[in-house]
């Protein structure tokens, strides 16, 4: 409707469920008196700056293609799903973790981050980060509840970053990233749950005999691409890794003998 102006709504104070999306709006801050809502969606506006008076209440909030830089001034206690994508976010530092601590699912899809510090929320379980420019993860540590990261059509050529304390991620979606090396996969180990791993488009994902080298170094993956693992392919990858260990072993008892 070409909104540019919300000042009626102050008056509404009990609204629980307001849909602004596809106006002009600038300024949110005739939302402030609304202390009872419960879901907002604000897409594609004009927004500059997710700021809002804290509502207590507030449990979902959408502020999808908007011109938004920056994420401070979030801080409302019961958020439980926040979606920020296509906006211009170049960091996620601001994130109020100590107000955020209900926060379950995170969509920063289509923004311009290059690393994932900032995102230490302790209840989140779906983190949303495809299309940006990250080349490094960072401040992972405290993702122990996270069930699904999406970082498709980024920049990352290494996978170090991710550590065992993120103890519940069961998805793993890495498509067309940059990369290269399949020693870059044995990295994921430290991922207890990892059940499914999307590595396509990757130059890795063309090295001869992929998906056996991938299933090698992580023996409890059970699709890789969206494809499930067939039992001929565990056994022969277990054997591969069975072949492996055990020149490792021969390799450790040569080593020591020579050393005395």
């Amino acid at each position: 409707r070409d909104l540019t102006d919300i000042s009626l709504l102050e008056c509404f104070i009990y609204l629980r469920y307001v849909d602004l999306s596809e106006n002009k709006l600038q300024d949110l801050s005739p939302l402030s008196s609304l202390t009872n809502l419960l879901w907002l969606k604000v897409d594609g506006n004009l927004l500059t700056s997710p700021c809002l008076k804290e509502l207590p209440y507030l449990q979902f909030i959408s502020f999808g293609q908007n011109r938004i830089k920056d994420v401070e001034g979030i801080t409302h206690p019961r958020l439980i799903n926040l979606s920020l994508k296509g906006n211009r976010i170049q960091s996620a530092l601001g994130l109020s973790h100590g107000q955020l601590f209900n926060l379950q699912t995170l969509e920063l899809r289509g923004n311009v981050l290059e690393s994932t510090a900032g995102l230490s929320l302790p209840k989140l379980k779906n983190l949303y980060l495809a299309q940006n420019a990250i080349k490094s993860l960072e401040g992972l540590e405290g993702l122990e509840q996270l069930a699904t990261l999406h970082l498709r059509d980024n920049s990352l050529e290494s996978l170090d970053g991710f550590c065992s304390s993120m103890k519940c991620l069961q998805y793993l979606n890495l498509r067309n990233n940059r990369i290269s090396s399949l020693q870059e996969v044995a990295k994921l180990q430290v991922l207890p749950m990892l059940q499914a791993l999307v590595l396509m488009d990757n130059p890795c994902s063309t090295e001869p005999s992929y998906r056996l080298e991938v299933l090698a170094v992580l023996p409890h993956l059970q699709r890789l691409d969206k494809e499930v693992f067939e039992q001929e392919e565990q056994e022969e990858a277990n054997r591969i890794r069975q072949e492996r260990q055990e020149k490792a072993r021969v390799r450790t008892a040569e080593l020591g003998v020579a050393d005395r």
